[in-house]
């Protein structure tokens, strides 16, 4: 018998669904040699209730530009598959392949824990980011309203916020991002990977198509929402020619600042992406992997601080020294992120919650 090969699947990015890391068993797909049609079942997305016991999570890592980032939903289905969050679903004992995609949790009592923990004696105020784990705006928000409720909290106590998105869903709530930009209380970061549509349909199959991505940042830019645009990430001989154009297109739309990131492979994510370079890129997918280990000191991935969103070696250095120069022309990064913490007034009244 030979091992099955995995096919795409209709809207989602991950070709397969292997165990994570802590599972102690392991299933294989094989091809029993009988040329018969099975019947295809299509994957569903389920969404199942996240009672955790506090919503702010904190990291001190120098390389991230916040200290505190609050996530209302665990797994994300736009199916990026680069996406360096997949892993965390191997805590949960599912697969970090098609079940991060399609096994959502959400948090039903975030935005009262929310306030509990904005609430609390010891809190000092900082900005606090959404968008880190998963899109904020991934489509059960528009079922939850989570988002927006947490926003509407971030507002009504002034703390400041970050969002990063690649949702055309975010523009449900400029009229809170309006009240928040005049505060100095938000920006907002729109990620763009390629304007390559087909390639863009295959890495994110269920995000917003690059033109109506860069819709959102005029839409934000004219509301006089501060825009950051996050070029991320960038893959080598697949979308890093796109860098310089990507940061005009942005740029031209009322952009203010950007940022990219390299293609970052941790634990189960190097051979998700591998299957998947594999599947619709098989022509570069060598090319792909040998300017990444250039980038890594040789391995798919270096998790070092310093340089794991940026890489190192010749590839890497000649990509932040066009960043750089394109920065420079398009005037972008001129200022200080607006984000103010000195006016933030803690939930009044807000009772500890039950356990």
């Amino acid at each position: 018998m030979t091992m099955f090969t995995p096919k795409s699947i209709k809207g989602r990015g991950a070709l397969s669904n292997a165990e994570g890391r802590f599972e102690s068993m392991r299933r294989d797909e094989i091809d029993d040699g009988w040329d018969l049609a099975e019947e295809t079942v299509p994957l569903r997305t389920t969404v199942t209730e996240d009672r955790s016991r506090s919503v702010i999570s904190r990291n001190a890592s120098p390389d991230v530009p916040f200290d505190q980032s609050v996530n209302a939903y665990r797994g994300c289905e736009h199916g990026c598959i680069y996406c360096y969050a997949r892993p965390s679903h191997s805590y949960l004992g599912l697969s970090p392949g098609l079940d991060f995609e399609s096994r959502l949790f959400y948090k039903p009592r975030v935005v009262d824990q929310l306030k509990v923990e904005l609430s609390a004696a010891d809190y000092r105020c900082d900005v606090m980011a959404l968008g880190t784990n998963t899109d904020p705006y991934q489509p059960i928000e528009k079922r939850f309203g989570l988002t927006r409720g947490i926003l509407e909290l971030c507002l009504d106590t002034q703390q400041p916020v970050t969002i990063t998105t690649k949702s055309s869903m975010v523009e449900r709530d400029l009229d809170l991002l309006i009240k928040l930009a005049s505060r100095r209380l938000v920006v907002v970061s729109v990620s763009l990977t390629t304007l390559d549509n087909t390639v863009a349909r295959r890495l994110e199959p269920r995000a917003a198509a690059p033109s109506r991505r860069l819709r959102i940042v005029s839409t934000l830019s004219e509301a006089g929402v501060p825009v950051h645009l996050s070029v991320a990430p960038v893959i080598p001989a697949l979308t890093d020619h796109e860098l310089e154009s990507i940061m005009r297109e942005g740029a031209a739309r009322g952009a203010n600042y950007a940022s990219y990131t390299l293609l970052r492979l941790p634990w189960e994510v190097k051979d998700l992406f591998r299957e998947w370079l594999q599947q619709h890129f098989s022509g570069k997918a060598d090319h792909v992997m040998s300017l990444v280990r250039q980038s890594r000191g040789g391995r798919d991935y270096d998790a070092d601080f310093d340089h794991r969103k940026s890489g190192t070696g010749t590839f890497a250095d000649l990509l932040a020294r066009r960043f750089r120069l394109q920065c420079s022309r398009l005037k972008l990064n001129a200022g200080k992120m607006p984000l103010d913490t000195r006016h933030f007034r803690p939930p009044h009244g807000q009772q500890a919650l039950p356990l």
